[in-house]
């Protein structure tokens, strides 16, 4: 019984295509179906069951509240409109992309080579995606904690880098879009500056 039990042990301790990856975000998945569905695209697998898409809406989800839920402690005074901006330039795309981008998610994306991936725009669409999907596993198959752990060792200890360069132009548009809103029309009104240093003031319609 000893014996078995052992050989048990040993086999769960067994590396996976995704041991570096558990290393990588501190977490070991106790159904690696969740993680495997992480990793497949939509053109390895059409069945929303079966492919990453439902995961990625569900890991959106649970960054938004992660996320809302430490900038209402961060800034005790601050306004809707403070937290909205705040939270944007955290769960953008690029900036959620570079995130899967330190923990090498593409090394694990099972996906046609017809996604080209060499594409940058592709890249960090995907990027993105598989960063919220993988939050999404992580949620289903340890809750919430161990999600808030990586969104807090990701997102949140970079967010000072998120905050200096924020997109403010593509943060209206983004703001537009959620509110219905015609996209905003923007006009240069002045320019000013040497060549290499042209400082632009801007109008928005």
């Amino acid at each position: 019984m000893a014996l078995l039990q052992s050989l048990k042990e040993l086999l769960s301790k067994k590396p996976t295509p995704y041991t570096q990856l558990e290393k990588n975000i501190n977490y070991s998945f106790k159904d690696y179906t969740y993680l495997y569905q992480a990793f497949t695209h939509r053109s390895k697998s059409a069945n929303p069951k079966y492919n990453y898409e439902r995961l990625e809406f569900l890991g959106d989800a649970v960054i938004d509240i992660i996320v809302s839920a430490e900038l209402m402690k961060e800034f005790p005074e601050g306004d809707e409109g403070l937290l909205t901006q705040k939270r944007s330039a955290l769960v953008q795309r690029s900036f959620l992309a570079s995130m899967g981008a330190t923990l090498n998610l593409l090394n694990h994306f099972n996906v046609e080579p017809t996604v080209n991936l060499e594409n940058d725009k592709v890249a960090i669409k995907q990027l993105a995606n598989l960063f919220e999907s993988l939050i999404g596993a992580i949620y289903l198959d340890g809750g919430m904690k161990p999600a808030q752990n990586l969104i807090k060792d990701t997102i949140w200890q970079h967010r000072l880098e998120a905050w200096k360069t924020v997109n403010f132009k593509g943060l209206l548009i983004e703001y537009c879009h959620a509110k219905n809103i015609e996209n905003p029309k923007f006009l240069i009104s002045d320019v000013s500056g040497p060549d290499h240093q042209k400082l632009f003031e801007v109008h928005v319609k």
